[in-house]
């Protein structure tokens, strides 16, 4: 009978190896607090770490060391979590932690919007990390004014970003994000959007609503279109778009549904102006005759609720660019016939566009196309 094979024994190198990187680790924490106790000011606004190999947390006398400190940067020094010390820094308007290793479990303090730091902190920057998600424990910072989370691993934006109201810059370039949610359009203080080098196919109509907003970067994604309605946008300076799946022809779905009875009827309701009352009708007809959406085509007048055709429009920018804008007619004989961007036209669909593109020039400053 063949006597049992003995187990192997595991490879003592590995654990070996391991164990010096956590010995190394503890080394640098302590030479860290070492170094910060022997810096420490009760009048120092700024403290910058230089590169090292860290791990973290930072130390928990922090706070004591640097009570009045309001700048704090900590990039590039291999955190994998920042530590509770942070939260009794009552000052601390901008921290700065580029390019460490945050994205775990534990990553930030627990509590982070309920403490002194949650009510001060202006300014964070958590680019080139390895964030999954937007950490829910930032969407406590009501003050917020900045956030960076560029060069991550972030897959999509939650909604409840609209519970960030202060927030005037959002940088979220370089990440796996494939949709942007209309929620984003409730930031009334949102001046520039950085949303560039994704995996975006659309923008949502809503983002009209940013009526502050000065820069929207959106090159690098995967968009054909844009809503007709960014030419709300009056503040909007830059527009950058280039490095997109630009269409280069108009371009007329042609697939339509004939509208329903309803609809009919709604129709014929609204472009007559037939008189009623709220009494005279069921209330969900009531509520759907407020559902009409006027047809953008200037000779026709008329109105849709359900049933409409989507048509892509260029529209010129600064009289060098054309960009493709989606809008949605109450009927295929509204819908211009397609012609190629780079040909002339004197139909009435391109002196429109014409009308509109000089409206736009004065807005926007600049495009970036190419």
């Amino acid at each position: 009978m063949a006597a049992a094979a003995e187990p192997e024994e595991p490879a003592a190198g590995g654990e070996e190896e391991e164990e010096e990187a956590t010995t190394a680790a503890a080394e640098e924490e302590l030479e860290l607090s070492a170094e910060l106790r022997s810096r420490r000011s009760a009048e120092a606004r700024r403290l910058v770490l230089s590169p090292r190999r860290l791990s973290g947390p930072l130390p928990a006398g922090l706070s004591q060391w640097f009570p009045a400190l309001e700048l704090l940067d900590v990039s590039g020094t291999g955190l994998a979590e920042l530590g509770a010390g942070l939260l009794a820094l009552p000052r601390l308007h901008t921290l700065l932690a580029k390019n460490n290793r945050l994205g775990g479990p534990g990553s930030l303090p627990k509590g982070l919007g309920q403490a002194p730091l949650g009510r001060s902190l202006r300014v964070l920057n958590l680019s080139g990390n390895r964030f999954a998600e937007l950490p829910p424990a930032l969407l406590g910072l009501r003050g917020l004014q900045s956030l960076s989370l560029g060069g991550n691993r972030l897959h999509g934006i939650p909604p409840d970003i609209q519970e960030l109201r202060s927030l005037e810059f959002l940088y979220l370039g370089g990440n796996f994000i494939t949709s942007i949610p209309p929620e984003l359009a409730n930031l009334p203080s949102l001046s520039y959007l950085v949303l560039c080098d994704n995996k975006i196919q659309s923008i949502p109509p809503q983002l009209a609503q940013l009526h502050s907003l000065r820069s929207l970067s959106l090159h690098n994604n995967l968009l054909t279109y844009l809503p007709r309605e960014i030419l709300n946008l009056v503040h909007l300076e830059e527009l950058s778009l280039r490095g997109n799946p630009l269409v280069v022809r108009f371009v007329r779905d042609l697939t339509y549904n004939p509208p329903s009875l309803q609809e009919l009827a709604g129709r014929t309701i609204k472009t007559r102006n037939v008189p009623y009352a709220p009494s005279d009708l069921p209330e969900n007809l009531v509520r759907y005759l407020s559902l009409a959406s006027n047809c953008p085509n200037p000779k026709c007048g008329g109105v849709y609720f359900d049933s409409c055709v989507r048509q892509i429009k260029f529209v010129d920018f600064c009289g060098k660019y054309r960009i493709p804008l989606m809008h949605y007619l109450c009927s295929p004989e509204c819908s211009s016939p397609c012609s190629s961007a780079s040909q002339s036209s004197t139909s009435q669909s391109e002196s429109d566009s014409e009308d509109e593109a000089s409206v736009a020039a004065r807005r926007m400053q600049k495009v970036l196309l190419g």
